[in-house]
């Protein structure tokens, strides 16, 4: 530890020995005593060693303080020593940002990771529905059940497709490509991938086309819908009507089902709320309206939902940038 507070303090001690060699020179000039020059020698090495000692001193007292702050380097917030000087002072501040940083990340960090966790915890659970219905469609083997496990295959796909968009939602290689797309064309692509639950439970449905076009990304913007249809489709009940149509500014989404609760409504985008229905049946993942909520804002978009128990839920797209076709 000597060794290297010496090497610490190297440029003062060479000043000071190339001060004692020019004193020394200098006295040898005027022919002083030997006698004196060395009592005055003696007098300033005897000081020098006391400023040496109470230097080391100190030196050994950061040290172990040093030392402790690094055996408590884990803990929220560092017990940091009284600051001896302006630098000192400036570098503990900067210290303490880091520090205060580091317990954002990981609190930012374990947050996402216990998101991720509680999803795919439900995400597992959810999807062994339609994989139990159908490995009992395999074992039947009729015509209407190769329909039906086409359907049951769909919702896996569904499943499959909600957790990737999950994923790449705060993904930051998230890409949108922007382009202007004919809306109709978007909506006529999510009603063929839905066309088997809607005739599985006999739904009717009723498309106005909206001759509009708007710059968007057309995946994202499918998937959205694709969403939309989902929930009504399944909490449509059979022989139900969905409707898709053209409302002022905005696409109008509506089914006869089962509806939302009025106290649901204002947490139907937050993510994992389910809702007192998507308790009941035990469909809901409580993650596809938050996730259309995300990708809408994403694009500049909005979304509103107006429902009533019992009566069925009109979900309305507030799609900006929008232009009616020229015929």
């Amino acid at each position: 530890m000597l060794l290297q507070y010496l090497k610490r303090q190297y440029r003062l001690v060479c000043f000071l020995a190339a001060c004692a060699a020019i004193f020394a020179a200098v006295l040898s000039l005027y022919d002083f005593p030997a006698e004196s020059v060395g009592y005055a020698a003696l007098l300033c090495a005897a000081l020098g060693l006391v400023f040496f000692a109470v230097g080391y001193c100190g030196f050994l007292h950061r040290h172990r303080e040093l030392e402790r702050l690094l055996d408590a380097v884990n803990e929220t917030v560092l017990p940091l020593p009284p600051a001896r000087s302006v630098l000192e002072a400036d570098y503990q501040a900067l210290l303490t940002a880091v520090c205060t940083h580091r317990a954002h990340l990981l609190t930012e960090s374990e947050n996402k990771r216990q998101d991720l966790l509680d999803y795919y915890t439900l995400w597992a659970h959810q999807i062994k529905t339609p994989i139990a219905a159908g490995r009992l469609l395999l074992q039947s083997g009729g015509e209407t059940d190769r329909e039906a496990l086409s359907a049951e295959l769909l919702k896996i796909e569904e499943y499959v497709e909600m957790v990737l968009g999950y994923l790449r939602l705060d993904s930051d290689t998230t890409d949108y490509v922007l382009r202007r797309c004919a809306l109709d064309d978007i909506v006529r692509g999510s009603l063929r991938r839905y066309a088997r639950l809607f005739i599985l439970k006999k739904l009717t449905l009723e498309f106005r086309e909206t001759n509009r076009e708007l710059v968007t990304d057309e995946k994202w913007l499918g998937f959205v819908v694709g969403q939309l249809l989902s929930n009504a489709v399944k909490y449509t009940p059979v022989g139900g009507t969905v409707r898709i149509y053209p409302d002022g500014d905005t696409l109008a989404i509506s089914d006869n089902g089962i509806g939302i609760r009025p106290e649901d409504l204002p947490r139907v985008f937050e993510k994992g709320f389910t809702g007192y229905n998507g308790r009941e049946d035990r469909k809901a993942t409580g993650i596809g309206l938050y996730l259309c909520k995300r990708v809408l804002t994403n694009l500049g978009q909005g979304i509103t939902i107006v429902s009533r128990p019992g009566k069925g839920t009109i979900v309305r797209l507030l799609l900006r940038d929008g232009r009616q076709v020229e015929e």
